[in-house]
């Protein structure tokens, strides 16, 4: 049978993928990476972009192409047997990168290819990317010692496999509250919209009446719209303590020894490498010199901003006051009088707006815009295979008719 992954000449077959295809296209992609670039290091020099870079980046185009469905469908539609099998991929991925970035042999080619003269010759993007290789092979720890380097891929092993567990934890502390109420009253003020999505909710779990939920499209609307003050404090409780120690579900999906860690060995990661803490690593590829210099911007910009922040807060608790004797706002009040003020300014709410745009409407005047401002044409395709119904996609075509790019899109939360 063959595997849908594999097949990278054509877009995705995301309704074909299976669990069980993840790991052996995986483990397949890598080994033929592996083959492909010994045979490129073990080529006499001297190396060229067209000898060394872009074969590189083909077999890094095919292992993403691999590996971005999976990665996606990990992230829309997770289940049990699909996360088992994205995190079986986990050590595997991690120990390919780092052996990639510690490649003494493609590091010593890329290096003889930065002092040639077919480097000079290069486009100034191609001398970038030679150079932003070499860059991340010394961030990779080719330098090190082999003692250090095994240090350092346990290192990178662990921080892949933490970090897909937090992701996990997010999730399924978000899934795992809600609140059900039969009473219609408990929900007054919500936007239609947003009740709509309760009650479907509450149909799909078997229940009467409606279902608040954590996604984001109803936490908005109760923080926003719900007269009920109790509610919004409910929700806005358990929306910012998910995976926490505190909260409503308090130590289940715990994150805070995983950050704890996280901090630990990126920490212990930076040392490796000679930095004197993660902060300065992760500046090594950015635009800011130093972690002194972002904290000199932050600061800035907070000295800037804060007092303009303190007199809309100090309007906004006036308003309050006014409008229903509210003397102290809570961080769940916020959101709700910031409505309520805005309605009382303009006479207009954004859910009056709401039928004017729709959708297909707001989409449709979106591409127009695009089109005109750069003559391209965006169609849609409805024979390209999706992993919803309600997923769209569109191609790119210039005013030769040539195609320009291909997308898709997927306008709704689901759970």
């Amino acid at each position: 049978m063959t595997n849908p992954l594999l097949e990278t000449d054509a877009l995705p077959r995301f309704s074909d993928i299976r669990p069980e295809h993840i790991q052996p296209a995986v483990e397949q992609v890598l080994a033929d990476n592996r083959a492909a670039i010994e045979a490129i290091t073990a080529q006499p020099g001297p190396h060229t972009w067209y000898t060394l870079v872009a074969p590189l980046e083909q077999l890094e185009d095919r292992l993403e192409k691999v590996w971005s469905p999976v990665s996606h469908l990990n992230a829309v539609m997770n289940t049990e047997a699909l996360r088992a099998a994205y995190n079986a991929c986990l050590p595997a991925l991690s120990a390919y990168h780092t052996e990639m970035g510690q490649n003494a042999a493609l590091y010593g080619a890329f290096r003889e290819l930065s002092e040639s003269e077919d480097y000079e010759r290069l486009e100034q993007d191609q001398r970038q990317s030679v150079d932003n290789a070499l860059r991340d092979f010394e961030l990779a720890g080719v330098a090190l010692e082999d003692e250090a380097k095994t240090r350092y891929a346990a290192i990178a092993a662990r921080l892949a496999e933490l970090a897909s567990k937090f992701q996990e934890n997010l999730l399924d502390a978000t899934d795992a509250w809600h609140w059900d109420t039969p009473q219609a009253d408990d929900l007054a003020g919500i936007p239609d919209s947003a009740l709509g999505v309760m009650k479907q909710k509450a149909e799909q779990a078997g229940v009467d009446g409606w279902r608040v939920t954590l996604d984001m499209p109803v936490v908005q609307a109760v923080l926003a719209h719900a007269h009920n003050r109790h509610l919004r404090q409910r929700v806005y409780e358990a929306f910012t303590t998910r995976a926490s120690d505190t909260g409503p579900n308090a130590g289940q999906w715990d994150n805070h020894p995983l950050m704890a860690e996280i901090l630990d060995l990126r920490q212990e990661q930076a040392e490796l490498l000679g930095y004197p803490n993660y902060a300065e690593l992760s500046l090594a590829p950015k635009m800011a010199e130093s972690a002194d210099q972002v904290i000199a911007f932050l600061e800035d910009l907070a000295e800037r901003a804060v007092p303009a922040a303190r007199a809309e807060y100090a309007e906004l608790e006036a308003f309050a006051k006014t409008f229903d004797g509210r003397t102290q706002l809570e961080a769940w009040d916020v959101g709700y009088y910031s409505e309520r003020l805005r309605e009382a300014r303009y006479q207009l709410s954004p859910e009056d707006l709401r039928p004017y745009f729709q959708a297909d409407q707001v989409m449709a005047g979106l591409f127009a815009v695009v089109q005109r401002l750069f003559a391209v044409t965006i169609t849609e395709r409805t024979d390209v295979d999706t992993w919803h119904d309600d997923v769209h996609f569109y191609e790119i075509h210039d005013a030769d008719g040539d195609l320009r790019g291909q997308f898709y899109t997927d306008l709704y939360a689901r759970s």
